[in-house]
């Protein structure tokens, strides 16, 4: 990164603070992925149930659920859990997604029709029931969940990367590259991709807050992680059905926790677009 950019950088954060606050609570949740499960006060998966159903307090600071373990700490342990199946998840749907829709793009013809019809197929299907029926099918185990999400996040890669690679292959510096014998492959991949990497990322993070809330509906349904397992959709589900008795803690602490993880991750995204647009620069 040059100087140039993280003086735009700075400029852009000085004028809307919140991306500074989205990517200090995306470092908060990395930090809690890597770290959390070794320095949670309790066993998230043992139970006590003399403890079951107690509000929050200094003892356990989310309150227990039903079976007497400790909100806090599986709050906690489902972080790595949840951000190691959206970031999987999102990186596979990137990864294959840019290469496919570059080439698409570069070459254009039967391949770029023949994807750009699989991709209109993929997308004419509600997206979420599509997981479902891919799990459900499959089997609910976590790397299921990672193959479900990355297929339905497929499309958006491969209509970014097949549209930016399209408006560039036939630039001067593409010409160039061609002209001293690279392959249409070299070009692609040396070229073309790279240059297209920065735009793309903002949709990763974008992608990254749906992937938690996928993996998390998936889970309330049961067709996600299966219990005891803790994540923040089972912790919903199993909350759920003690909100009419006024044990709020169990569906609030989880439910807040998808928010401000998927909030933070969209906010994030609209700063990365606003530093990455050259527009801006002006």
């Amino acid at each position: 990164m040059t100087a140039a950019t993280l003086r735009h950088a700075a400029w852009i954060l000085r004028g809307n603070p919140l991306t500074g606050i989205a990517a200090a609570g995306v470092f908060a949740l990395v930090l809690i992925a890597i770290f959390g499960p070794s320095i949670v006060p309790y066993d998230p998966v043992s139970s006590d149930v003399p403890q079951a159903l107690q509000p929050p307090s200094w003892a356990h600071l989310a309150g227990t659920d039903q079976l007497g373990r400790d909100s806090f700490s599986r709050l906690i342990v489902a972080t790595r859990l949840d951000l190691t199946i959206a970031v999987s998840a999102v990186g596979v749907s990137f990864v294959l997604g840019a290469v496919i829709g570059s080439l698409c793009g570069y070459i254009g013809g039967r391949l770029d029709r023949a994807v750009g019809r699989f991709v209109d197929v993929l997308m004419a299907f509600p997206l979420f029931v599509l997981a479902m029926a891919m799990v459900a099918a499959l089997g609910n185990r976590i790397e299921n969940i990672v193959i479900a999400t990355a297929i339905i996040n497929l499309p958006f890669y491969i209509r970014f990367s097949r549209a930016e690679v399209n408006i560039r292959r036939n630039l001067g510096w593409v010409e160039a590259a061609r002209a001293c014998g690279d392959s249409h492959l070299s070009v692609v991949l040396r070229f073309l991709l790279p240059n297209i990497l920065p735009a793309m990322a903002v949709q990763m993070s974008l992608n990254l807050g749906w992937a938690i809330l996928n993996a998390a509906g998936l889970s309330f349904i049961g067709l996600g992680v299966t219990p005891p397992t803790p994540e923040w959709g089972i912790m919903v589900a199993e909350g759920a059905r003690f909100i009419s008795t006024g044990k709020w803690w169990l569906v609030a602490f989880p439910g807040l926790s998808l928010m401000l993880a998927v909030l933070c991750f969209n906010l994030l995204g609209d700063g990365m677009r606003d530093i990455l647009d050259p527009r801006m620069r002006t």
